[in-house]
């Protein structure tokens, strides 16, 4: 006992190593390979591991499952014992990482990745993973992938004809030589990469012309982006065209923004009423245009984009020019291919078929009856001049069919100052009240003696008036007492 006390004693000026920090290292040691080894099983494909000779170290849970593997059994063995054709040895030669390779295991020919292992420039051994339990399932990957390609081909036709259904040259309604050239230049404009500067009061239809040809060009699958040069304000209009990066200015996005020209790429930049872009960013769109590159406002890096480019004006460039209002160099980059679309009151042979089809479409829209224009009124709509164009036509077509319920447009139905022709404001202004209500007596008693089939007493009850009073205004209006089918 004396020798067991005396051989337990230490040694006088040793240090000593206290067991519970040595039992809390271990403890921290077994913790870490714990989890190691959890990692390891949790990997979703048969994972296995070798030395830098070939022999087998490790392999998870998921390798054992996929092939029946004894880990008892095959650790240890050369890894060409297990599967013949292996080839984890000789990745531990070369040191090269072999990835996606077929190797034929269990029967089946598998996809997998041999990964070197390195420490201190040296290969310790080598990480095997298989990535599918077997090659069929590459082959029903590809299989859906083919099927989402067409999906989304499928996806592109659809997007196609909706649009079409809008934007195309179909869209673009007119009989006159004037309009039937336009529409021949612009489907032939579509066909390339030029810039095309597109001219025309306003109301003629600009944007929808420039809609057509993005729709009809090798871009039409891509973005078409408009912009309206008058619409943004002059200190934003550089960040809304090249977009900015982080912190650029005040009230900007922590992010930072595309720009318009981003979101083009490979698509079609529409500059409507280009002759109000600021003479400050002329010569940035003139760079963009020219080298197809820019900067985002508070940033360094150039950035590349490819887009075509359409703009449009009612303003006299050339006369801007002259008058130094508009960059020469910038009208001449922009007016590679002149469309110049005419005013209504020059192809008057359009504004029948242009109301006959607005009606139907505006019809459609608001879930109406379709109406019908009487012979009348047609006469009316050709003798206008329309200086607001299509866009008046439209707008007053959509106030006469939203407040009659007949299905017939009579030229009582339309506005004064269209049934007046073509007056200007001022002449307008000098017709006296009472002239204009008689006319309007005149053509209301007309109207109501056509509905009535020229029955006095319909036409009077129809009117609210007593007989002998309309047979008065009929005398008065020389309207005739029968129908006379030439007038």
């Amino acid at each position: 006992m004396d020798k067991c006390n005396k051989d337990d004693a230490k040694t006088p000026g040793t240090p000593s190593r206290p067991n519970s920090r040595m039992d809390e290292e271990i403890r921290t040691l077994n913790e870490k390979l714990e989890m190691y080894k959890c990692i390891f099983n949790c990997i979703h494909d048969g994972c296995e591991v070798t030395d830098n000779k070939g022999y087998i170290t490790h392999f998870n849970d998921n390798y054992k499952k996929f092939f029946g593997l004894d880990p008892n059994v095959q650790i240890g063995k050369h890894c060409t014992e297990v599967w013949e054709d292996s080839r984890m040895h000789i990745v531990a030669e070369t040191g090269i990482a072999e990835i996606n390779k077929t190797q034929k295991m269990d029967g089946k020919e598998m996809l997998v990745h041999r990964i070197p292992i390195h420490k201190d420039g040296k290969v310790i051994g080598v990480f095997g993973q298989v990535l599918f339990k077997d090659v069929e399932e590459l082959k029903k990957i590809a299989q859906r992938l083919v099927l989402l390609e067409s999906k989304v081909a499928f996806y592109e036709k659809e997007i196609l004809e909706l649009r079409s259904t809008r934007y195309t040259f179909d869209s673009i309604v007119g009989v006159s030589q004037a309009i039937v050239s336009r529409k021949n230049e612009a489907l032939k404009a579509a066909s390339n990469h030029l810039a095309i500067l597109i001219t025309g009061e306003s109301g003629t239809g600009k944007e929808l012309f420039s809609q057509a040809i993005h729709n009809a060009s090798p871009r039409r699958l891509n973005p078409f982006i408009r912009i309206n040069c008058s619409a943004i304000p002059r200190d934003l209009l550089e960040a809304e065209l090249f977009g900015y990066e982080k912190g650029a200015f005040t009230g900007a996005r922590s992010a930072g923004k595309m720009g318009k020209f981003d979101l083009a790429h490979e698509g079609t930049v529409f500059l409507d009423e280009i002759g109000d872009l600021p003479l400050e960013m002329q010569p940035k769109l003139l760079r963009v245009l020219e080298e197809k590159e820019f900067e985002r406002v508070g940033g360094t890096t150039i950035h590349k984009t490819d887009f075509r480019l359409i703009t449009a004006t009612n303003k006299d460039l050339e006369e801007m020019v002259a008058e130094e209002k508009f960059r020469n160099d910038l009208y001449y980059r922009l007016n590679v291919i002149p469309l110049n679309i005419p005013p209504l009151r020059e192809r008057q042979e359009d504004i029948i078929p242009l109301a006959e089809h607005l009606m139907t479409k505006i019809a459609e829209e608001a879930s109406m009856v379709e109406k019908k224009l009487h012979r009348k009124t047609k006469k009316v709509l050709i003798g206008y001049d329309w200086p607001g164009n299509v866009r008046e036509l439209s707008n007053v077509l959509e106030r006469v069919l939203f407040s009659m319920e007949d299905e017939t447009i009579h030229s009582h139905d339309l506005p004064v100052y269209i049934r007046y022709g073509r007056k200007d404001v001022k002449a307008l202004s000098r017709v006296r009240l009472k002239d204009i209500r008689e006319k309007t007596d005149e053509e209301t008693i007309r109207y109501a003696l056509e509905k009535s089939g020229y029955n006095k007493v319909k036409a009077a009850a129809l009117l609210g008036i007593h007989r002998s009073v309309l047979y008065r205004k009929m005398k008065r209006f020389c309207v005739p007492l029968k129908r006379n089918d030439d007038t």
